[in-house]
């Protein structure tokens, strides 16, 4: 399939760059970066909300006893900190 795609001069010169560094086509590059970037956002997509943001849940416990009361104050606080 044939696709034509206008790029700004920043990216034109990163994929040509990129593309004599590995020493391949610029298509090879897009065609594998397209990929590479799609499949990635289908995965995203996929998880489980619980995965998502499992690195910021407390793996022993929170050590605050006053979760129940603050649990979206903490939860945000965390996703700031992540973010």
């Amino acid at each position: 399939m044939t696709i034509s795609v206008r790029l700004d001069k920043e990216t034109k010169s990163i994929l040509e760059k990129i593309a004599s560094q590995l020493r391949t086509t610029k298509s090879r590059v897009i065609k594998l970066s397209l990929k590479e970037y799609c499949s990635r956002l289908l995965e995203e997509r996929q998880r489980y909300p619980y995965e998502l943001i499992k690195d910021l849940l407390d793996k022993e416990g929170s050590g605050k006893g006053d979760l129940s009361i603050r649990g979206e104050e903490v939860l945000r606080e965390a996703f700031r900190r992540k973010g």
